[in-house]
């Protein structure tokens, strides 16, 4: 029984076949990447840098096929594919022009004279394990900064992710890292349980579940490991006021809609104010109904299928249960007739407490707008999840907005923009949704020993 597989969730279509890696074979796995650490940490920055930049050349000599591969594993349209390529190839570079300069030592000022010096320093063997909405993207978040750092990865891919796992590793090591440096394992959950316990990995990242973060935290926590943790969001959109609401509702819908919903940091519930709410659901709705899904090979479309059929069920479940008890549906909430894992656009209001959608993560083509009185309603609703990823606020009045996003219990806030990733901006979120900072020089101060070098007053 193949463990990993692709099924093109656009056709159903078993495309790729690969068997979990016997025990054996990830008890290598962990020797190569014990084994590399110990010389990657001590090879000199500059190489370092080269490999990272040759990392960024390939993503960009290879974006076509690589873009094609993840539209085939989980239904992203290659449009999209294509520009997380593109982003990954930017944080690659990135880390290699502005890692150097997160690794210089910080000298303290210290009472009592001498020197005293924190030297940032790898700490070896790192696990990763990562999902598949954005296959590329959410390895360079954390691959990056820790082969800059000299620490090597072992990198854990989703299931439905096979193609794109062994292309990542093939570009490593067409970019001359050395032998150890970047290895794939084909893993069960079991297996991954072992990897976080054994000793030679000193820690692991995770993007995907609350249930599978609150796995690998109980281990790496029983075994003392340094973990992060992104765990997905339900990022409030603020609506307070707006001369144009034309824009702030396209704004919304593309927020809403990239990779058909189901990216953490997409906009998913919105809160408007009173005055401006029926018109918002109005124009919100008719843009949603505009949106048609195709094939996401073909250039031009821009909505596809969901990753695959089981997800798509479990959206669709979400959805009947809220209209069950009392929701207004306004759009969608059906399959797309024909093959494949696709969910019409789907618009919900008056959902409350007691409804899975009000508490439950939507991972999809769906979006839940509430009516609120005031900022102080929106801001007390959009804390009330127990999610804390990221957020929008819109308004014309800046400072207010401003003020809005410093009450917000997110890690992230964009003021008059939906949430976005760049190589230079921290990513992560609170409460439920994590812990931990990936990107910007954040990245560089996860898996780190900042190492005190003291020289007293001779």
């Amino acid at each position: 029984m193949s463990y990993y597989k692709t099924i093109n969730p656009a056709t159903d279509e078993t495309l790729f076949e690969m068997p979990a890696a016997s025990d054996e074979d990830i008890a290598e796995a962990v020797k190569r990447a014990h084994t590399a650490s110990e010389s990657w940490r001590h090879t000199a920055v500059q190489e370092r840098v080269g490999v990272l930049n040759r990392v960024a050349e390939l993503y960009r000599e290879r974006k076509d096929e690589l873009a094609r591969i993840i539209s085939q594993e989980m239904g992203k349209p290659v449009s999209q594919a294509l520009g997380e390529v593109g982003l990954v190839a930017d944080i690659y570079e990135y880390y290699a022009t502005e890692g150097p300069g997160f690794m210089a030592d910080e000298l303290l000022s210290v009472k009592g004279g001498g020197e005293a010096v924190v030297r940032s320093a790898p700490i070896g063997a790192l696990l990763g394990i990562m999902p598949w909405n954005y296959p590329y993207y959410q390895v360079a978040r954390f691959a990056a900064p820790n082969l800059m750092l000299g620490n090597t990865i072992l990198l854990k891919h989703a299931r439905q992710c096979p193609q794109s796992a062994l292309a990542m590793e093939q570009i490593f090591q067409d970019a001359g890292l050395l032998d150890g440096g970047y290895v794939n394992i084909f893993a069960t959950n079991e297996q991954i349980a072992e990897v976080i316990a054994d000793p030679r990995v000193q820690g692991v990242s995770l993007t995907g579940s609350e249930r599978a973060g609150a796995a690998v935290a109980e281990v790496a926590g029983r075994n003392l490991k340094k973990y992060v943790l992104e765990l997905g969001g339900s990022d409030p959109f603020i609506v307070l006021d707006g001369d144009d609401l034309d824009v702030t509702v396209k704004a919304a819908v593309a927020g809403r809609m990239s990779n058909a919903g189901q990216a953490c940091t997409a906009s998913k519930r919105f809160f408007i104010v009173e005055d401006l709410y029926d018109d918002f659901v109005e124009k919100f709705t008719a843009r949603m109904a505009r949106i048609k899904p195709g094939d996401p090979l073909q250039p031009e479309t821009r909505f596809g299928p969901m990753s695959s059929q089981a997800a798509a069920d479990e959206l669709i479940e979400q959805v009947k249960d809220a209209v069950s008890k009392g929701a207004t549906l306004h759009l969608g909430g059906k399959r797309v007739d024909g093959p494949g894992a696709f969910v019409e656009p789907t618009v919900l209001t008056d959902v409350k407490p007691g409804m899975r959608a009000y508490v439950e993560e939507l991972f999809g083509p769906v979006a839940v707008i509430y009516k609120v009185a005031d900022a102080e309603e929106a801001i007390e609703l959009a804390n009330s999840s127990p999610y804390g990823l990221g957020g929008a606020v819109f308004s014309t009045d800046v400072e207010k907005a401003k003020a809005v996003a410093d009450r917000l219990d997110t890690g992230m806030v964009f003021i008059n923009s939906t949430p976005d990733s760049q190589a230079d901006l921290p990513f992560g979120g609170v409460k439920r949704s994590g812990v931990g900072r990936e990107l910007a020089r954040f990245g560089m101060d996860e898996f780190v020993n900042k190492k005190l070098i003291r020289t007293p007053l001779q």
